[in-house]
């Protein structure tokens, strides 16, 4: 079993938000461990993340695609961007009834590849500078990248002509990055999905809390009413 974690942290000095998310460490750490498993064992790899860089999740998703032995994605409540291409990877994917995965669209910096193509496409070239001309071939670039690589690791669960289809949807912009696909949308997709994740999956998520913050966001007093319907008081 391969647990992939990410989480929120604060700087204890400083207070603010650190982001954790796939980078090229975590892509070492989780080929190291395919690579010390024999080829026929099965694996289970459990995904909670935000997503992260496009190259490390696409190595951690090609080595779980050539995996000989079965993979199955736990998602017990969130596998975005590059979590959801690692999920699609996955010989089956195990979700809890309101866990979500979500689209793979390239990002360059602070803006989706899909939205700089858009952009420019609407604006005659005389009156695009050079700079944002170069940002959208890259942009281009990136796109067809995800895109082929999304209907490779389809390849073996769907028709090739429903591969192609599904991987130009996640791939190209069709929501916002952020946008949950439910278990009934990616079931509906045709993806390999399960929703009867067992209990003990969500309960390993209590090992891997969120840091807590200074000033709690939620706050609730646990207690019995009194006979006038009045919340006892608690110390």
């Amino acid at each position: 079993m391969i647990v992939l974690v990410h989480r929120q942290e604060t700087m204890s000095l400083l207070g603010f938000p650190v982001y954790r998310y796939i980078d090229v460490n975590d892509s070492e750490e989780v080929l190291r461990a395919i690579h010390l498993t024999d080829p026929t064992v099965p694996l289970d790899i459990i995904l909670h993340t935000p997503g992260g860089l496009v190259l490390a999740a696409l190595q951690i998703a090609r080595a779980i695609h050539k995996h000989k032995g079965k993979v199955t994605a736990f998602v017990p409540h969130y596998a975005m961007s590059g979590g959801s291409l690692i999920a699609m990877a996955a010989s089956e994917i195990v979700m809890s009834e309101y866990a979500v995965l979500g689209p793979v669209d390239p990002q360059l910096g602070q803006y989706p590849a899909a939205s700089i193509l858009k952009a420019v496409a609407r604006k005659p070239v005389a009156d695009v500078d050079d700079q944002t001309l170069i940002l959208a071939d890259q942009a281009e670039k990136a796109v067809s990248q995800v895109r082929e690589s999304v209907q490779e690791l389809l390849a073996d669960k769907c028709p090739r002509e429903k591969a192609a289809d599904l991987a130009r949807l996640l791939s190209e912009g069709t929501w916002t990055h952020d946008h949950p696909i439910t278990f009934q949308t990616a079931k509906s997709f045709g993806l390999p999905v399960r929703s009867d994740i067992p209990a003990d999956f969500l309960d390993l998520m209590t090992l891997y809390p969120q840091p807590v913050r200074r000033q709690p966001s939620v706050e609730y007093l646990p207690g019995h009413r009194g006979a006038n319907g009045v919340q006892g008081a608690h110390d």
